[in-house]
């Protein structure tokens, strides 16, 4: 079963992503900052992470650039989350190392579809 970090600052958000993801089948694991999602990386080894772009104190693009820049880090897949959706939001994410970038609220048929890609269909 394929894991996922799901880092988020809100709650509400990532318990209801977190619900949507396990009936698809997905295994979750949370993080509620950018530095809690960087220690789950390593004691969790997940397949992707969906990283929460906007949070307070290690926001999602620093937490993308360090996760890219730790051993192993670069191979997995990071999809950016944000309720902001301007292109050079989109940009920025990209830059830090995001595979993909969703805006909030997630049209969950689409991460899905995001996920499965970068699973390799799993």
């Amino acid at each position: 079963m394929p894991r996922i970090l799901l880092v988020d600052d809100d709650d509400e958000s990532r318990e209801a992503l977190s619900m949507l993801l396990r009936l698809r089948g997905f295994e979750v694991v949370e993080a509620r900052d950018g530095q809690s999602g960087l220690d789950a990386l390593e004691d969790e080894a997940p397949h992707l992470v969906l990283m929460d772009m906007n949070m307070p104190d290690i926001d999602g693009w620093e937490a993308t650039r360090r996760l890219k820049a730790l051993p192993g880090g670069a191979a997995v897949p990071v999809v950016g989350l944000s309720a902001h959706a301007l292109a050079r939001d989109r940009d920025r994410a990209v830059a830090a190392g995001c595979v993909a970038f969703h805006t909030k609220p997630v049209e969950i048929e689409e991460l899905v579809e995001t996920i499965e890609a970068q699973l390799g269909g799993s």
